[in-house]
């Protein structure tokens, strides 16, 4: 076979990969699966899509179309070659702003979809909660619904043509059909008419049809995905008088890539919402309550009304990033219902907020009922989206697990059913999270279970079996929105009857006869706890670590990831993680894909060194532990960490680089030339010798290098003067002079002991060692271990809550509350932690000491002046920019833009290395370089972070400011 695939690599103008790391890589999803592939296949075009078709029927093989491979039910896992179109389909071909209509390739993403259409005044409504990076192929794929489903309904309700490829390579166009073209296609000589003829033999069957009416949901049921939706194109033209024209769209959303192979979608689009949102976030001291009370809210016709349970408000306490959105909790409820409105005006809003809390307060529900606006709701919802990730960071093996979690009911029913659902887990001893869209009857039920254990693959079973007849029971569907795939196929004969079902496996066969696409979901599909990620009776492997991890192993970290995909958005959705898969946009950059490799040999390598695995090494290179993952991944992944452990791992058993410990020792080369900083600056910055100099390190050439500054910030502080302002100081602070700052940036560190002097602070730069980033950043993390102690011995004991330490290098001084802590030894640890907790970065100590009063724009000109901001990467990732915003706007008349770019692309050495210049600036490239080249020549651009001062120089000539230079320039 890989004679075979060699010879496919070669005809397409794709691309092919049959190597050991991209298929580990494409062996899961989102879902509880996995199965290796045979290969994955990236087409360029429709013409590799055909061959892909036809060596598939040549080799009895199969394809498994993927988009951002969010899929919760095993949708894209299986053992032919998956078909990844996310990379080159991803175009919005055609707009019609009259007619409400937008043609679009299925790797367009819904949200940047959204960003095109939105200055049009337009919209596609569907909104899964993996807005972000779910692609319109997918949510075609899986019939996505959302949070706004009461309003928008499901994505089939959107679509009006799907331009497609059939199992024998031709070509097809389903839409809108007429009774008489209808007939006319039954009666062709080709695959597309013996699909039309198929559908009309079935569908005016009686018998059939009141088969299909009595087994299938509840009409009232919008989101309902059980099987091929024949219950819907019964009520078509052709099978019942009066019903809408026939529409195959109908048929393949949902239909998971089993029948055809989607180039193309033409989708309905709406006019944007009433521009006022409002969201009533109802609190309740049970779940019962709650779903009582949204049978009270639908009432008032809410655009959305979504459920937030306990355990998600207690996973969100942990979560760097959530924690900033859990603003409006208020004790411990053991529900949240959001309940939103839409409206022209804040007044409509609250007047409807205050009816629906008056009906609820009426019948006892309900014991805080906070209305927000604004940036607010932004929070709400993003701590509800988060809920999916943020179930996956539960430590040890125990996991919420989606077995049972797309179950769909009459929203009447759904206080019952909820009820009945909770007696049969506690049958089992077992509890459930509950979240999402209490509004359609939906709730995601996530039990916890073990499934590493054989008893948790048995209940794992157990739990499907007996909720299916239960959804059966309530007439419901067994999938609302997240599809049947793998999960749930099995039970699909449970749900609409056998005769039904083999209804199904004819339409199957009749489409697809050589089963080729994505054969084993929806029907024949194999049993449901098999092929799953963790093998029964499975151990964890007794790794060795430099790194704590917490209540968990190592491995249990990267298994944290379930695979929702948040690092796959695109710079359009801003944020940070994951710059380099924002640039590349492969699968193999991904903050996922390096959980998955490190998942993947921990878990099954036989050597000695599980680490020592080049697969590993070449999916981590791209990573520029930049942190995003630390903060915006919802299950907390730190890949940084991750990488970090990694190297360590690696090089014990590889040695270390040369240019690795050059990078790793920068302090010490830059104290020598320090001696010299003339000599130095002069040699890095002269093109012959620089060149020479770049080529032997392995620097990319075009890169200019850092320059030594004529004076060290320690060597001024003991050349200059005492101030003379020390005796009536405020308080003590201790600057930390972290290596980047005395040796490179002197004049920034100079200042800011100046600035903090003027502002009335007595300023010691205490016996302190290097940060030992450096070292961090290329996995020396015993080395760095060393640094770390020797800094905790000498600091621990004068710095307090009175005497701070303060550092100006954000990833220098964030050490101290995020590495060291992991890597202090025991007798370390607690110091360690005490320590931590009175080190500020220089902007959040100014933003508080602005808080209490100690500081005042008084001190400052009154001038106008406009600032560009670009945050640093490990600032966003543990602390915010917020205090830098409160910082800068300080001088009366200044206005920060803070702009959206996630990383700068220089990530410490990541952007000096000769292998990753061109990727760095490609991703300076994707927000940075353009706002800041736009920024007019009065602008001040600001940046904390010494590497994204330089990317910045070096992206676009301008030189960027930190934040203590505005306010030195600003003082009176």
């Amino acid at each position: 076979m890989i004679a075979h695939l060699q010879t496919l690599q070669q005809q397409l103008q794709g691309e092919l990969y049959y190597d050991t790391t991209m298929r580990t890589l494409y062996a899961t999803d989102a879902s509880a699966y996995r199965e290796m592939p045979l290969a994955v296949a990236l087409p360029k075009t429709e013409s590799d899509i055909k061959l892909l078709i036809a060596f598939a029927l040549q080799h009895k093989t199969s394809l498994i179309p993927r988009t951002a491979g969010t899929s919760l039910a095993g949708q894209v896992v299986g053992n032919g070659i998956v078909v990844d179109v996310s990379k080159y389909f991803n175009e919005i071909l055609e707009l019609n702003v009259n007619e409400k209509w937008v043609r679009v390739q299925p790797g367009v993403i819904r949200d940047d979809l959204n960003v095109f259409l939105k200055p049009y005044g337009l919209l596609f409504g569907p909104e899964t909660s993996t807005a972000n990076r779910a692609m319109i192929g997918g949510m075609v794929g899986n019939n996505s619904c959302g949070s706004n489903s009461v309003v928008y309904k499901s994505t089939r309700e959107h679509i009006i043509e799907i331009k497609a490829i059939l199992s024998d390579g031709s070509d097809v166009v389903f839409g809108e059909t007429d009774l008489d073209t209808f007939h006319a296609k039954c009666e062709m000589d080709t695959l597309e008419g013996r699909i039309y003829n198929n559908i009309r033999q079935l569908l005016s069957n009686y018998d059939n049809r009141v088969e299909i009416a009595k087994q299938f949901p509840k009409k009232s049921i919008e989101r309902r995905n059980t099987g091929y939706a024949i219950d819907l194109l019964m009520q078509t033209a052709p099978f019942e008088a009066g019903g809408p024209n026939f529409n195959f769209c109908t048929l393949i959303a949902g239909s998971e890539g089993t029948l055809a192979f989607i180039t193309e979608i033409k989708l309905n689009v709406v006019p944007l919402p009433p521009k006022e949102t409002g969201l009533l976030c109802v609190h309740f001291n049970t779940i019962h309550e709650s779903l009582l009370a949204n049978l009270i809210a639908l009432q008032f016709a809410p655009t959305a009304s979504e459920l937030i349970d306990h355990y998600i408000l207690e996973c969100t306490k942990g979560n760097i990033e959530q924690q900033k959105n859990r603003f409006f909790v208020k004790g411990d409820p053991g529900a949240i219902l959001v309940v939103e409105f839409k409206k022209n005006t804040r007044e409509k809003i609250t007047r409807i907020a205050e009816q629906v809390e008056a009906a609820m307060r009426e019948k006892g529900l309900g014991y805080h009922f906070p209305l927000l606006f604004g940036d607010d709701t932004k929070k709400i919802w993003n701590l509800r989206k988060a809920g999916l990730g943020l179930l996956g960071n539960m430590p040890g093996d125990d996991k919420a697990v989606p077995v049972i979690e797309d179950t769909a009911v009459d929203v009447n029913d759904l206080p019952d059913y909820i009820a009945d659902f909770n007696k049969i887990l506690e049958k089992y001893g077992l509890y459930s999270v509950h979240y999402a869209h209490a509004g359609s009857g939906e709730l995601h039920l996530r039990p916890i279970i073990n499934l590493k254990t054989a008893e948790g693959n048995a209940l794992f079973r157990t739990i499907a079996t007996e909720v299916a007849a239960l959804v059966k029971q309530y007439n419901g569907s067994l999938s609302g929105e997240h599809g049947d795939g793998r999960l749930r196929g099995e039970f699909i004969p449970k749900m609409i009857g056998a005769k039904n079902y083999a209804l199904l496996k004819q339409i199957k066969e009749t489409w697809d006869p050589h089963h080729i696409f994505n054969p084993g979901k929806i029907v024949d599909t194999p049993p449901m706890n098999t092929f799953l990620r963790y093998t029964p009776g499975q151990k964890d492997p007794n790794v060795i670590t430099v790194f704590r991890w917490g209540n968990q192993t190592v491995l249990q970290h990267a298994e944290q990831c379930n695979g929702s995909g948040d690092c796959r958005k695109t710079h359009l959705s801003g944020g940070t993680m994951c710059p380099s898969f924002m640039a590349t946009r492969n699968e193999k950059d991904t903050t996922r894909a390096r959980a998955n490799i490190l998942r993947e040999f921990l878990t099954h390598s036989i050597a000695i060194n599980k680490f020592n695995h080049k697969e590993i090494y070449e999916v981590m290179d791209l990573c520029l532990s930049c942190k995003g993952c630390k903060s915006e991944c919802p299950s907390n992944v730190d890949v940084a960490k991750l990488k970090a452990e990694f190297l360590q791992q690696y090089y014990n058993a590889n040695g270390i680089p040369f240019r690795s410990k050059l990078i790793a020792n920068f302090s010490a080369v830059a104290k020598i030339g320090s001696v010299w900083p003339g000599l130095y600056n002069g040699l890095v910055t002269n093109r012959i010798s620089g060149s020479l100099i770049k080529k032997i390190a392995g620097f990319a050439v075009k890169r200019s290098m850092p320059t030594l500054s004529k004076i060290t910030v320690r060597e001024w502080m003991r050349k200059r003067k005492e101030p003379a302002s020390n005796n009536g100081a405020k308080r003590k602070v201790y600057f930390f002079c972290d290596e980047f700052t005395n040796y490179n940036d002197a004049g920034i560190g100079i200042t800011a002991i100046q600035l903090l002097e003027k502002l009335g602070y007595e300023v010691v730069i205490p016996h302190h060692v290097e940060s030992g980033r450096a070292m961090l950043s290329k996995g020396l993390l015993l080395k760095a271990k060393a640094i770390a102690h020797q800094n905790i011995d000498w600091l621990s004991d004068i710095v307090s809550e009175e005497a701070p330490l303060i550092g100006i290098e954000p990833s220098a001084i964030l050490t101290f509350r995020d590495e060291y802590i992991d890597l202090a030894d025991d007798d370390h640890y607690e110091k360690a932690k005490q320590l931590a907790k009175n080190v500020f970065y220089i902007d959040e100590f100014l933003a508080c000491e602005i808080e209490k009063g100690f500081i005042s724009a008084a001190l400052f000109t009154d001038t106008d002046k406009k600032i560009v901001l670009h945050g640093h990467c490990q600032q966003k990732a543990l602390t915010n920019l917020n205090d830098t915003v409160k910082v800068l706007s300080l001088p009366q008349n200044y206005t920060v833009n803070t702009l959206p770019s996630g990383c700068c692309g220089m990530a410490g050495s990541f952007g000096y290395e000769r292998e990753h210049y061109d990727l760095s600036m490609q991703i300076g490239n994707l927000v940075l370089f353009p706002a800041v080249n736009k920024a007019d020549a009065t602008t001040i651009i600001a940046a904390p972070g010494t590497s994204c001062r330089h990317q910045i120089k070096d992206g676009t000539g301008k030189q960027a400011k930190h934040t203590v230079e505005v306010l030195w320039e600003a003082l009176l």
